[in-house]
């Protein structure tokens, strides 16, 4: 496993980041405690989660699971880079939030923090990551809330998600002004070879504040790991997001030149995606969501996967980036 530092922090974290999402909803408990003790053996120290993970009735689901793991012992949190999110409705779905328990005032905050920690089983949480903007929270409230908890032990970074380019700055400048907080370090969005558009304002903020890019979706939902081939082998067929994809035809005949384009350097198109995204400017690693333990072993050889200038070419060519703004919009 290949380890760098993750944006401008000295913690070393590893190039994959082990997404639990699929633990609970698709994948039961033991198996997901194998994945994550394959996972660590693997040299995988990065751990990516959510409060509202496990979904619907569930929501806190993934976090009990992991905190079950991490009661095994054995090291286990000691070794882990462990990152949960704040800011959804932790209620079950269909039922309205009650106020301040949701998003990201200082109140929530402090109580989803306690929360997370209580089914984590920890007493740290090492990258506390804001799920969405808030519209309606001042950075000033936001950060005067993190500078407690930092300060009482209970988490030590902050990284946000889903966060265009402009609250980035808005986020590190409001930090700043404060002096003594550290802001932002890492920001996880969607970034693939099939969707782009960060490369035009999300990635250039978060290289310019010195934030580790975590690119969430590597695959773009199945999309890049070869789903017209296993279609018509009659394997699993697409769904979500890669799903509706496949229904515009001009997306489809990009997806078949991707797949027949690796198929022609004899490599795998998940693996390719991901070895792809390894190569890009300001990525610290994009997650990978196992919902079985090969699917973690073929995540594991992108990190090894050194892709040709030629290969690297051919896919700008069937998935060509926006271009860097304000050329990509202005001429």
């Amino acid at each position: 496993m290949e380890y760098t530092q993750l944006g401008r922090t000295g913690l070393k974290v590893s190039r994959l980041v082990l997404g639990t999402m699929n633990f609970g909803p698709q994948t039961e408990e033991a198996d997901s405690h194998a994945i994550m003790d394959a996972a660590l053996d693997a040299g995988i120290n990065f751990f990516d989660t959510a409060n509202v993970y496990g979904w619907g009735e569930n929501k806190g689901r993934t976090e009990s699971i992991i905190g079950n793991w991490f009661a095994q012992g054995g090291g286990r949190r000691d070794k882990v880079v462990l990152a949960t999110k704040v800011y959804a409705n932790m209620a079950p779905d269909g039922q309205p939030a009650w106020p301040n328990h949701d998003k990201l005032s200082a109140l929530n905050i402090r109580r989803a923090v306690d929360a997370s920690l209580k089914r984590l089983q920890t007493d740290h949480i090492d990258l506390y990551q804001f799920h969405h903007i808030d519209r309606d929270t001042p950075f000033e409230e936001i950060w005067q809330a993190i500078d407690a908890l930092v300060q009482q032990g209970k988490i030590l970074y902050v990284g946000s998600s889903n966060f265009p380019g402009y609250k980035i700055a808005q986020a590190n400048e409001a930090a700043a002004r404060r002096g003594g907080t550290i802001g932002l370090v890492s920001e996880q969005c969607l970034y693939n070879l099939f969707e782009r558009r960060a490369e035009m304002e999300v990635i250039p903020a978060a290289q310019e504040y010195g934030l580790g890019v975590i690119p969430w979706s590597p695959l773009h939902g199945g999309l890049l790991g070869g789903i017209i081939k296993k279609e018509v082998q009659g394997g699993r067929r697409a769904s979500g997001r890669a799903a509706e994809t496949l229904n515009d035809p001009a997306a489809r005949a990009r997806v078949q030149a991707y797949e027949d384009l690796v198929d022609k350097h004899g490599l795998e198109p998940g693996e390719v995606a991901l070895a792809w995204l390894l190569t890009r400017p300001g990525v610290t690693g994009p997650i990978v969501g196992p919902r079985t333990a090969e699917q973690l072993e073929s995540a594991l050889r992108a990190v090894e996967l050194k892709l040709s200038e030629e290969l690297l070419a051919g896919l700008d060519e069937v998935f060509p980036g926006p271009g860097p703004s304000p050329e990509a919009f202005a001429w």
